[in-house]
């Protein structure tokens, strides 16, 4: 069974919590599984206004009951990961334990947010701090104590409570390109997969092939979310592996068109 949600970039229109909180509400009513929002410091012209993800995600959690929330995806390597363990363990409780985290190494591309604020730029150094984060918050989601001396970050005896309501903590969904193995065996050892600029629904069977080979043995379910063009069709998507999907709104997006489309509901194509 495939899963719906929204996916919204909070820039302009959408830069208000208040707004999307409604909107999450509003998703919800319509059958939406789901409503997940970006995560960007910065983005490029004529962009001007953003939210912040987790302000915005608190307002979410308490306006909803039933649909899943979170980042898609929230960059880790530039984020301390011990505040991201007290957010998502808050999150998930203030939610009812209906946090997704979906996380990736973030990109300069869009607006120079890794530039201009003195983060990593090498690709292969933030995908090691990634992995870092994912051990710390693994650790710290458990309740034990976290004692972690690496490369990038320490915690020193840490204890994170309350845990998250969920067990054994926040499903996390990392996010990479098709034809990138790193990614790929990265979310196959997670809980799931958010495939950037897919093309086909062949890619996506040859993802899920790759990842149920890699998670031979492994118990537990494994989600595959697909960002798919309005009007595009899910289904062979669908029929590929996918377990969510997520209609793709570009930046900037007006506050009619994305209510236009939660109205028309995730039956609506």
């Amino acid at each position: 069974m495939s899963r719906s949600a929204l996916w919204l970039p909070l820039f302009d229109d959408l830069a208000d919590p208040r707004v999307v909180a409604r909107l999450a509400a509003e998703a919800e009513e319509a059958g939406w599984d789901g409503c997940f929002v970006w995560d960007q410091l910065s983005w490029r012209e004529p962009v001007r206004q953003i939210a912040d993800p987790w302000i915005t995600l608190a307002a979410m959690a308490t306006a909803t009951e039933r649909i899943r929330l979170g980042p898609m995806v929230t960059p880790l390597p530039r984020r301390r990961p011990a505040k991201v363990a007290r957010e998502t363990a808050t999150l998930d409780r203030l939610s009812g334990g209906r946090l997704t985290l979906g996380v990736g190494i973030g990109s300069d591309r869009f607006g120079g947010e890794l530039s201009r604020t003195g983060e990593q730029l090498d690709d292969r150094q933030r995908g090691r701090m990634l992995d870092e984060s994912l051990a710390i918050l693994a650790a710290a989601w458990s309740g034990g104590p976290v004692r972690h001396r690496g490369e990038h970050h320490t915690v020193d005896g840490i204890a994170f409570l309350p845990r998250p309501v969920q067990r054994p903590g926040v499903p996390v969904w990392a996010a990479g390109f098709p034809g990138n193995l790193k990614p790929i065996r990265r979310a196959a050892r997670l809980d799931g997969f958010f495939p950037a600029n897919l093309e086909h629904p062949d890619q996506l069977a040859e993802i899920v092939a790759t990842i149920t080979g890699l998670r031979s043995g492994s118990a537990g379910p494994h989600d595959i979310a697909v960002g798919l063009p309005f009007g595009a069709d899910p289904a062979p998507f669908i029929a590929a592996g996918a377990t969510w999907w997520l209609p793709e709104f570009e930046p900037g997006v007006p506050l009619d068109t994305v209510r236009g489309v939660l109205r028309d509901g995730p039956g609506g194509g």
